[in-house]
């Protein structure tokens, strides 16, 4: 091979030729240095007739410069970038660059210097010395990461270093992780759970393609099932990857991995530091790594010897991924499994619709656990109508679940309040002249949050602190919050059960793996009476002392107009149900509703989940809505409003005129204004026989747009604002 292409990262240029020097071997799948005018780029070695470009005479190409000491992506990898362009009508390049996500794994063997306290103090204490040494105890990183973490200055933390409060530790990059042992710990399982963990077994051992749905009530023990497969691969030395919707329960899984298998699995996901990354990417391509435990990126890592891959929680909403390459985690878990030929389980108490039907086509296998582990039962779940059984004036809450939450306290149980909005309050107000606080940068409200004294958009992150005065009119002392967040609910909480020893967990509160284990701790140990929660609570988490659960506001989902909106209630409620009465005590739930007639209501209340299934099964497919039909967006946006209604009409004015594919708009986006950029869009509604990727590629093709201009494609969107 003397000449190569090459797939690197700037797409606008597309695939490029260069020449092999004498002596270099590269093979597909090498990752190499090579000159692009006066700067150096990475690239991967791609089959040339895979990546069609216009030939380049030999005397003009240039040679490589270098080839990384990493093992080559293999084909199936690269089977897999190809594949997740082409569908989410993304570029190969922009997926690749997740693949190569850790610059610094790139580079051979190699040592850093991290700095950790040394017990010494400093001969002049300072506020900021003090802040960063309470802060800095028991980590150990990068001066950078120091700082980070402390909240300080890199120059603060290189006086503490001079003065040898911080002393240097030289870490080996590549330290291996201690080994896990299939046998470790070998659990009990019921029948059901024995018949599906062999099933499981087979598939690994088969070493082939094999998708399947796990489908089992929410405390049936789905985790120490497919713990059996992971044993099992273990056996055989490939590698599983377990994908998790949220960071926060990475270190209650953590917990019960070690305590299955002896050591703990590998973590991946945007909280770890550089070093962590690197290591842990190396120890994936080299196949050192047994188990990676990770958000929906580790997807697409190099793994060297997979063999199992396991989507918990696979119904989550938080897999699809709604900027960059828009994929979804799960769909892709499937199609890597296809490539790699190894089985993959995607683990549920509430399926997607989606997947449900796969397994009705037999597409997928379906594996049912019906009943909980050890005996325990599903709670009763009873609804609550607010248009008769109303709060009192000013509060949010109920007299009956007032009531139920004050007996738990008396016998010493937990309870759970779940209403999936956070902060204080979605709307502050002046009642003086009406003025709404409102996002500069997006068509949204700013949400007051009164435990950090800041009023903040949950969309850009723009925040600001709650002035004294209204902006508008000047009055003094005039702002009043409007409708309910979890920290309002949990001020109505200490007011009504003073006694009650309260926690909120929210992405605010537990924005990282360690607040998460603490709270976890808290929670088991009996130190919290009520939890306030947001839909971080709804999965996940076992705490057997916890029998009731209050939804606050179950209508609040249906709002909006959003095709899942039915199915997401539902997957919602059912999973913060299944919180309740996971120990020897029987659980209660009290649905707080305005429309308990709403289908997804009274499927709730029923425990009909088959009811609600077929009833939104037949709406889908009434509307051509998937899976029956298939839809994608188009997102239209620039910083200039003019410009991009512009070019949204150019597009709507060009549109394809097809009999299986309908399309709609453009017109301004539900939320026309997001991170200071106006937004249109259009959407497409098709047969499932239509190629709507192709007919995206060939319309947006033809067209050229103002640099300021973004267009976007969403494939299979679940986002709607």
């Amino acid at each position: 091979m003397n000449r190569v292409r090459l797939l690197h990262f700037n797409a606008a240029l597309g695939p490029l030729d260069y020449r092999v020097p004498e002596g270099m071997e590269v093979a597909p799948g090498s990752v190499v240095v090579a000159p692009l005018g006066p700067r150096q780029i990475v690239g991967i070695v791609w089959e040339p007739e895979r990546l069609p470009t216009e030939p380049v005479p030999d005397a003009k190409l240039r040679p490589l410069m270098a080839v990384f000491p990493v093992p080559p992506l293999q084909p199936e990898l690269r089977r897999l970038i190809e594949w997740t362009a082409d569908y989410y009508c993304a570029s190969p390049a922009s997926v690749a660059r997740m693949v190569l996500s850790s610059g610094g794994a790139l580079r051979g063997p190699s040592t850093i210097t991290e700095y950790r306290l040394s017990g010494g103090m400093p001969e002049r204490m300072t506020a900021q010395r003090q802040a960063a040494i309470e802060a800095l105890e028991g980590e150990q990183a990068t001066i950078r990461e120091l700082a980070g973490i402390a909240g300080v200055s890199e120059g603060v933390l290189r006086g503490l270093v001079n003065q040898g409060v911080l002393e240097p530790v030289v870490v080996d990059c590549d330290r291996p992780y201690p080994p896990a042992a299939a046998d470790y710990a070998q659990p009990e399982l019921t029948e059901d759970q024995q018949e599906v963990a062999g099933r499981f077994t087979a598939a690994v051992r088969a070493t082939g393609f094999a998708p399947f749905l796990l489908d089992g009530v929410t405390g049936s023990g789905k985790t120490e099932v497919y713990f059996e497969a992971i044993a099992e691969c273990l056996r055989n030395e490939r590698q599983t990857l377990v994908l998790l919707p949220e960071i926060a329960l990475t270190e209650a899984f953590l917990r019960r991995f070690e305590e299955r298998f002896g050591a703990p699995p590998i973590v991946w996901h945007s909280s770890l530091k550089s070093t962590e990354r690197r290591r842990a990417w190396r120890a994936i391509a080299s196949g050192e790594a047994q188990v990676v435990v990770g958000a929906r990126s580790a997807l697409f890592l190099p793994y060297a010897r997979l063999g199992l891959i396991v989507v918990d929680e696979a119904h989550e909403v938080s897999f699809k991924q709604d900027d960059g390459v828009r994929y979804n985690a799960r769909d892709v878990a499937v199609m890597r499994a296809r490539f790699e030929r190894i089985p993959v389980v995607l683990a549920s108490a509430t399926p997607a619709l989606e997947s449900l039907q796969m397994a009705e086509s037999g597409i997928y296998e379906k594996l049912v656990l019906p009943a909980r582990f050890g005996g325990a039962e599903l709670p009763a779940i009873d609804t609550i109508n607010l248009t008769e059984e109303k709060p009192e004036r000013g509060r949010w809450l109920a007299p009956r679940l007032v009531a139920a939450m004050e007996e738990r306290l008396a016998r010493g149980e937990q309870s759970l309040l779940f209403l999936n909005r956070r902060g204080y309050a979605p709307l502050t107000l002046c009642r003086h002249c009406g003025f709404r606080f409102q996002c500069p940068n997006c068509s949204a409200w700013l949400v007051e949050h009164r435990l950090s004294r800041r009023l903040a958009c949950h969309h850009c992150g723009h925040e600001t602190p709650p002035p004294n005065n209204c902006p508008e009119c000047g009055e003094p002392e005039c702002l009043v919050a409007c409708g309910p967040g979890v920290e309002r609910i949990a001020d109505e909480v200490a007011e009504r059960l003073r006694e009650a020893r309260l926690a909120v967990a929210t992405s605010d509160t537990l924005n990282s793996p360690e607040k998460a284990a603490e709270f976890i701790a808290r929670a088991e140990a009996g130190e919290i009476d009520v939890i306030v929660g947001t839909q971080l609570v709804t999965k996940g988490f076992h705490f057997p002392e916890l029998t009731l659960v209050g939804v606050v506001d179950a209508d609040l989902g249906l709002e909006g107009g959003d095709l899942r909106a039915a199915e997401r209630t539902y997957q919602q409620v059912a999973q913060v149900a299944g919180r309740a009465g996971r120990g020897a005590k029987p659980g209660e739930v009290l649905i707080q509703t305005r429309h308990p007639e709403a289908s997804v209501i009274a499927a709730l209340a029923a425990g009909d989940r088959d009811a609600f299934y077929d009833a939104e099964t037949e709406a889908r497919r009434h509307a051509g809505a998937p899976p029956f039909g298939r839809w994608a967006a188009i997102i239209v946006s620039s910083e200039d409003e003019a410009e991009a209604r512009e070019a949204a009409n150019r597009i709507g004015a060009t549109r394809p005129h097809l009999d299986d594919v309908m399309i709609l708009g453009p017109a301004p986006a539900p939320m026309a204004l997001l991170r200071g950029r106006y937004r249109y869009r259009l959407l497409l509604n098709a047969r499932r026989s239509a190629e709507v990727q192709n007919v995206i590629r060939d319309w947006l093709g033809a067209l050229s747009f103002p640099q300021g201009v973004r267009v976007a494609v969403d494939v299979d969107p679940y986002s709607f604002v």
